[in-house]
């Protein structure tokens, strides 16, 4: 029987513990043997990422037991922290913890702890790892080698190192053998040919993304393991970051070697990123000739590059290769080079992590769905079977609790397109009375270059079971769309976010799906900046979650991040020296004059992206002011929440906010108490 209650009341079994407990993702899997091997997040351990094993007989183990913290801090975001190989004495292992940013080497099945490879530097972030490539021949480990130079964020350098495996370099920097020069400001891990004679990886520089322009470099490896005649083969880093001709670059985020010697990457030359292979034995005027793989399908073959050691396409041993792929959603194909042809993988998963690994015939890697979370997944080629391995989908709540989502496509101004996901409240046993519309919550997500891909989410499936619509919205400037659609936003952040987001919430309320009068924005880091963007900019929003935010664009682009985005607004907004009123007229924090609506704002004290001074500054322009608000801030964190306690804290209040604000009672959240 179903039961009529007002939107928002509904009782639900997807609790905020339930949430906490199952947050994040696995990532970087990888193989060890014939193993398979990947990182995951450990809520109810302090958010740490645990190494897992699959064994030969199915059974997965953590590789290390708490705290030890299998993340790199790379860029900040990090990238592959680990790599791994069998020797005579079984699996090693090579790792950076994350509480000092060492190497480890480890050899599980030994009964030895770990041990150090890398030394310690008091020198501001220290020294930091990424991408590593072991090369037991040599008796080293390649990798990115990321060192700060003074106590400010971009006080850094990046270049290519080896780490002797025997841990000579564990007490002395010197022992570290640097392989590329820093005259790149930023580098990915090496690539090694098949025979081991040429090296490539990619570089880039400010004020430049990756997802802007690339360069792929590519050198010999002299019989010393050094490089030599070190050049750029492909890419380009672009003109100005101002929006016009000249401004796009080409951007590689992805290059790979086949077993045939031939060099393989992903470019957006063409408008989107496709597969390439690039002959290095002819040359034009614009380097090596370049032969599409897969030419005339309008998707992504690629995606942003924002951490280090993801992988989009992996060459097989039968001259095939595994590639991600798709316009939006992404499925896992089998691309025959030669032929063009390109066969998908069957099964219920619409969005794929850039993260493969391949061990024969058996391609690996981190699928998830409309239904499902993300789970590991392998594809045998010779069949085209697909199947869950580890960390298989349970349904922790009765699924009749999950929401049912749509993606549509909205007319932004001028008549642009807009992609959303819309996640319309559900439950089996209620339903809203007649002529009442439910509320809705605009989700923008974070990046801005990024997307929102439509997987099941326990924290949507938390609103939409209590009758709190969703919208998860993939504005101008979002990934997976092509390069004319992301680069939308050059220029224009702030602007073209903050107006394809209301563009969703207005057609949805024009339609009769929304509460015009109970809608609200949310999101976290650049979705924190558009969710605060929105609610100075206008008065669609009853109310508004803000997440570790940017909210004083001149502070954050004068030294209050990190050095990875602190020329990002180059782009997103435009040269400082060249436009500095758009820095100030656009900040919510100079405009939080204009606020009317209630808003939470949530902020780890750790954040060193977006730093909690900005939050102090903005609540100091917003005190006195009259407007309910609330702020939380969780101390240990830092961009992103990682632990069960500080996840249930913040979705509660969330809820809470909702509930006061669109004046419905919640009895089973701590009421969060606004403060004016």
């Amino acid at each position: 029987m179903v039961t009529t209650a007002p939107y928002g009341t509904w009782p639900s079994p997807v609790d905020a513990r339930t949430v906490a407990a199952h947050d994040g993702r696995p990532s970087f899997v990888g193989l060890v043997g014939d193993e398979v091997w990947w990182t995951e997040p450990r809520p109810a351990e302090g958010g740490r990422r645990a190494l897992v094993r699959r064994r030969p007989d199915g059974r997965c183990d953590a590789v290390l037991p708490a705290p030890w913290n299998v993340r790199s801090r790379v860029l900040e975001y990090g990238g592959q922290p680990w790599a791994g190989t069998v020797t005579a004495r079984g699996p090693l292992v090579v790792f950076s913890d994350f509480a000092d940013q060492r190497l480890y080497a480890y050899e599980p099945d030994s009964g030895a702890a770990p041990r150090p490879l890398t030394p310690l530097s008091g020198t501001g972030g220290g020294l930091r790892w990424a991408d590593p490539v072991l090369c037991p021949e040599r008796g080293e480990v390649w990798c990115v080698l990321e060192e700060f130079t003074g106590d400010r964020p971009t006080e850094v350098r990046r270049v290519l190192a080896a780490v002797p495996l025997d841990g000579s370099a564990a007490e002395r920097r010197a022992s570290v053998r640097e392989l590329s020069d820093d005259r790149h400001r930023f580098v990915t891990g090496p690539r090694l040919s098949p025979d081991g004679r040429r090296v490539a990886w990619l570089a880039w520089d400010h004020p430049h993304m990756p997802w802007d322009g690339t360069l792929v470099m590519l050198a010999q490896v002299t019989a010393e393991g050094a490089f030599k005649d070190v050049r750029p083969v492909a890419g380009a880093l672009g003109g100005s970051g101002t929006p016009g001709p000249g401004a796009s670059g080409e951007s590689v985020p992805q290059v790979e070697w086949a077993p045939d010697g031939s060099l393989l990457c992903a470019s957006d030359l063409g408008g989107w990123w496709e597969l390439q292979r690039l002959d290095l034995d002819a040359a034009d005027d614009g380097g090596p000739v370049r032969h599409a793989l897969c030419p005339g399908r309008q998707e992504e073959f690629a995606g942003p590059l924002w951490t280090l050691g993801q992988r989009w396409f992996l060459p097989l041993e039968n001259g095939t290769l595994a590639v991600i792929h798709g316009r939006g959603a992404t499925a896992l194909g089998i691309l025959d080079p030669v032929a063009g042809d390109l066969v998908d993988a069957a099964g219920p998963w619409t969005e794929w992590a850039p993260s493969l690994a391949a061990h024969g015939s058996r391609v690996f890697g981190i699928a998830a769905g409309p239904h499902s979370s993300y789970e590991i997944v392998e594809l045998d080629t010779c069949t085209g079977r697909a199947r869950v391995i580890a960390r298989r989908h349970v349904d922790v709540v009765d699924p009749a609790y999950y929401p049912r989502p749509v993606s549509r496509t909205f007319s932004g101004p001028d008549g642009r397109e807009v992609h959303a996901h819309i996640y319309p409240p559900h439950h089996p046993d209620h339903s809203g009375p007649e002529g009442e519309l439910p509320p809705f919550v605009v989700w923008a997500h974070g990046g801005p270059t990024s997307h929102a891909p439509m997987v099941l989410d326990l924290e949507i499936a938390y609103f939409t079971s209590r009758g709190i619509g969703v919208a998860e919205v993939n504005y101008g400037g979002s990934t997976g769309y092509g390069r004319a659609y992301r680069e939308r936003l050059r220029g224009q952040w702030g602007v073209v976010d903050v107006e394809d987001c209301a563009a969703v919430a207005r057609a949805l309320a024009d339609e009769g799906t929304a509460d015009r009068a109970r809608l609200a924005v949310r999101g976290g880091s650049a979705g924190g900046w558009t969710t605060a963007a929105s609610l100075t900019a206008t008065d669609l929003y009853a109310c508004g979650t803000i997440s570790y935010p940017v909210l004083d664009l001149a502070g954050w682009a004068t030294g209050e991040t990190h050095d990875f985005e602190s020329q990002y607004l180059e782009s997103l907004i435009g040269p400082l020296a060249d436009v500095p009123d758009r820095y100030r007229d656009r900040s919510p924090l100079h405009r939080a004059d204009r606020i009317t609506a209630p808003f939470l704002l949530l902020q780890g004290l750790d954040d060193v992206i977006c730093p909690p001074a900005q939050c102090e500054r903005f609540l100091a322009a917003v005190a006195g002011r009259g407007i309910p608000h609330a702020c939380l801030t969780f101390p240990g964190e830092g961009h992103g929440f990682r632990r069960a306690d500080t996840i249930v804290r913040a979705v509660e209040a969330e809820l809470s906010l909702y509930a006061q604000t669109f004046g419905f009672r919640r009895d089973d959240v701590p009421a969060l108490e606004l403060h004016r």
